[in-house]
C-alpha cells in the first residue's frame, strides 16, 4: 500500500512506519566493504601495477635491463607463487568482485561520489570493468593462468596462451605482441586500468575524507590528473619497447643477451637450469648455438 507524508492507511496513529525487512551482508557492512575496496585498489593493486609497468618499461634500456629485473623477481623462487596469489591475484578478485556488486546495484547507492562528475563516475566503472577483463586475458596470454602441464598443453597451449618465458623474457613478450590485434587490445586494456587508478585514487581520497573541499578536490584531480598521464607515457612506451624487441635484430640480439646471462647464472650456481621457463625462435637459436 502507498503511504503519504510517512503515514500508512493502517497506521492511524500516525506513527512512522520501520522497514523490518532484513539487510544483505554487504549492506550491513557496507561502510567496512568501501573502504577496503578503495584501500585494496591502491595497496597492493595499484602498487603492484605502478612497478609492474616501471619494470616492463626498462626494456626501453635495454633487453638486458628488463631480463635483470625478471631475474630478481624470480629469485623468490618457491615463495613466488605465494606472494603472487595472497598479494596480487586474490587482492585483485576482491577488488574486481565488489567492484562489479557495486556497479550492479548489490551495495546501497547512497551518493557515495557526490562531488564527481557524471563523465568520470562513468568512466570509472567501465574502466574498471575493461580492466578486470584485460587482466584475465593477458595472464592467459603470457602465463596461462596456471602451471600444471595437462591444463597447459591440453588447454593453453592450443588457444596460444602462456606465450612468456622468464628467461627469455623480453624476446618472448615481444613475439607474443607482434598481432595489431594484440597491440590494440593491449593499449586499450593498459590505459583503462591507468585511468582506473588515477581517477581511483582520487575517489578514494572522497572515501576516507582526504579531500572533502570543493577546492581541496580540484586540487587533488591536478594531481591524480598528472600522475596518471606519466603513467600512461610509461606504459605505453613499455608496451612499444617490447613489440620492437620482438622483431628483427633486436630479436636475435635479445635472444643473445638473454642467452648469456642464463649460462652465467647457472654456471656461478645462481640459478638452476630450467629449460621450461626458456624459449627461442629457430633462427635466433641457431645464432646463439652457433656462438
Amino acid at each position: 500500500m502507498a503511504s503519504y507524508f510517512g503515514f500508512s492507511p493502517f497506521n492511524v496513529l500516525g506513527i512512522a512506519s520501520v522497514d523490518s525487512s532484513p539487510q544483505s551482508f554487504l549492506a550491513r557492512h557496507d561502510f567496512l566493504i568501501r573502504r577496503l575496496h578503495s584501500l585494496s585498489g591502491l595497496i597492493p593493486v595499484g602498487a603492484f601495477m605502478v612497478v609492474h609497468l616501471v619494470a616492463n618499461a626498462s626494456v626501453l634500456e635495454s633487453p638486458a635491463a628488463f631480463q635483470k629485473n625478471v631475474y630478481t623477481i624470480h629469485s623468490l623462487g618457491s615463495l613466488l607463487p605465494l606472494v603472487e596469489w595472497v598479494g596480487i591475484f586474490i587482492p585483485i578478485l576482491f577488488h574486481a568482485i565488489i567492484g562489479m556488486v557495486i556497479v550492479a546495484g548489490g551495495m546501497p547507492n547512497s551518493n557515495h561520489y557526490r562531488y564527481a562528475a557524471n563523465y568520470r563516475y562513468v568512466l570509472q566503472r567501465a574502466t574498471g570493468m575493461i580492466a578486470f577483463l584485460f587482466i584475465m586475458v593477458h595472464v592467459f596470454h603470457m602465463h596461462g593462468w596456471f602451471h600444471a602441464d595437462v591444463w597447459l598443453e591440453n588447454v593453453v597451449h592450443p588457444l596460444g596462451g602462456a606465450q612468456f618465458r622468464a628467461f627469455n623474457a623480453a624476446s618472448t613478450a615481444g613475439l607474443a605482441l607482434q598481432s595489431y590485434v594484440w597491440v590494440a587490445f593491449y593499449l586499450v586494456g593498459v590505459l583503462s586500468c591507468v585511468y582506473h587508478m588515477a581517477n581511483g585514487i582520487w575517489t578514494m581520497g572522497i572515501t576516507w575524507g582526504v579531500w572533502t573541499s570543493p577546492a581541496a578536490q580540484g586540487r587533488a584531480s591536478v594531481i591524480c590528473g598528472l600522475f596518471g598521464a606519466l603513467l600512461a607515457f610509461v606504459s605505453v612506451g613499455a608496451l612499444f619497447g617490447m613489440r620492437n624487441v620482438g622483431q628483427g635484430e633486436g630479436l636475435q640480439e635479445a635472444v643473445q643477451v638473454e642467452g648469456k646471462m642464463y649460462h652465467h647464472k647457472v654456471e656461478s650456481g645462481e640459478l638452476s637450469p630450467n629449460e621450461h621457463k626458456r624459449s627461442k625462435p629457430p633462427e635466433a637459436a641457431e645464432e646463439e648455438n652457433a656462438k
